[in-house]
This record gives structure tokens, C-alpha cells and sequence, in this order.
């Protein structure tokens, strides 16, 4: 049996789950608390994050078995960075739970093995995975920028997003998440994908997801990888999930 997570909840009215990444809940959904003036928002803490249980390592087929407890009787789903692995692996086996299903930047690599620049960019997410701040100097120049942080030239991280990596290390790859893609899309469950007009590697990922899950596609600038900070998030989502209801 599954212990439960830790959760906080938001407002009330249709639920929506929103699924923090590598950075923790109130880092990533720190700006959407306007949201619960129409809905119920519905924040777990991954395994390991807040007063969540550890298991030791990150893997997002036990985030998609959590996330299934909560997503009864019917929610509108949100998956951030690796979070959204778990969502997607989640709708995927219980689309009917679904009311939406939003994906920002999910990793799903396995989908863009045929593009170079994808295929360079998940060696370089693996290796700081595998590693994190003790990975080789040249790839944390390169993907923390990419994960809107300061390069270790820049200066150093504040402890707390040191902490939050270090929760991250060692997790699985997410080149070995195998989501039911088929069950989403024949289940008709309405998909928005959103990435942030910062690196062409996800860029091209978000459009090959989007055209799997025929999705509406959403590109949010000016804040890098932290989309929910972007201008105009909030009221993209909100317009998604009020289309999403009227479809019952």
C-alpha cells in the first residue's frame, strides 16, 4: 500500500492536480494561487519532497501510481519538467479520470530519439541526473541555464535548490517513461503542451508531443524553463480547463 502524500489544497470547485518537476511545489506553483479562486488545487509533494515519503529515488511510474489516488473522482491534471512523466503515465492508465492534461517541458525523450539535438540534450539531462552538482563543470554550464538557474560561474545555487537537486540525483531517466500515448489520445481527453521559447531541443520535443496527443500547443517566453512565471500562464491554463469542462 502506497503511503499517502504529503498535500496541500487550494480554493474549491473542479479539481485540477498540479505536479511539481525537480524543484519543489512552492517553487514551481508559487505564482498559480490565484487559480483557486474558480477551482480546487489539488499540490502534492513528489516522494521525498516536503513531508512526502523517500524512497530513495525518483521514478515516475511510483509518482503515477500516487498520482491515481488523487486524481478520483475526476481532475484536471498538470505535470511540470519530470512531474509530468507521472501525469502522462497516469492518464494513460486511467484516462477516464482525466479531465484535462497539461505538459510543461515533459521529457518524454523516447518520442525525439530520431532528432540530434534531442538525442544531445537527453545525454546531457542524464548525466546530470546521474551526477548533479558533481557532474562535469561543462554540462552544468550548460543545463542549469537551461533549467533557468545560474551557471556555477555565475555563483553558487541557494542551499534550498542544492537540496532540491540532491533529491533528484540518481533518479530514473526519463528515456525510460513508456506512457500509453495510444489510450490518452483515443480517450479523447483534451492536452495542452507548453514550453517556454528557450532552448530548440525542447521546443522540438513539446511539438512532437503535441502532434502525438494532437494537442493544442502553447508557447509561453520570457522566463525560460519557469513557465509558470511567464506572463499570460495563468490565464492560458484557466481558458484550457473552462473549454475542457464545457466538452463534459
Amino acid at each position: 500500500m502506497l503511503v499517502p502524500l504529503d498535500v496541500r489544497v487550494l480554493g474549491s470547485g473542479p479539481r485540477a492536480v498540479l505536479v511539481h518537476g525537480g524543484a519543489g511545489p512552492q517553487r514551481t506553483w508559487e505564482l498559480q494561487g490565484p487559480l483557486a479562486d474558480r477551482r480546487q488545487l489539488v499540490i502534492p509533494s513528489r516522494r521525498g519532497f516536503g513531508a512526502s515519503p523517500s524512497t530513495g529515488r525518483q521514478d515516475f511510474d511510483n509518482d503515477a501510481a500516487d498520482l491515481l489516488a488523487l486524481l478520483e473522482p475526476r481532475a484536471h491534471l498538470v505535470g511540470f519538467t519530470y512531474g509530468g512523466l507521472g501525469a502522462l503515465i497516469a492518464a494513460g492508465q486511467r484516462p477516464d479520470l482525466v479531465i484535462s492534461l497539461t505538459l510543461i517541458e515533459t521529457p518524454l525523450f523516447r518520442i525525439g530519439r530520431g532528432d540530434p539535438g534531442v538525442v544531445a540534450f537527453e545525454r546531457l539531462s542524464n548525466e546530470f541526473l546521474a551526477h548533479g552538482l558533481d557532474a562535469r563543470s561543462e554540462v552544468l554550464e550548460e543545463f542549469l541555464p537551461a533549467a533557468a538557474l545560474r551557471s556555477p560561474s555565475e555563483g553558487p545555487l541557494p542551499p534550498d535548490v542544492e537540496a532540491e537537486f540532491a533529491l533528484a540525483r540518481g533518479g530514473r531517466p526519463p528515456g525510460e517513461a513508456r506512457p500509453n500515448l495510444d489510450a490518452i489520445r483515443a480517450a479523447g481527453v483534451p492536452v495542452l503542451v507548453v514550453s517556454g521559447d528557450h532552448l530548440a531541443p525542447i521546443e522540438r520535443l513539446c511539438d512532437l508531443l503535441a502532434e502525438d496527443l494532437v494537442a493544442e500547443r502553447a508557447v509561453l517566453g520570457g522566463h525560460g524553463h519557469a513557465i509558470p512565471r511567464a506572463e499570460g500562464f495563468n490565464e492560458r491554463l484557466a481558458a484550457f480547463w473552462t473549454d475542457a469542462e464545457s466538452r463534459g
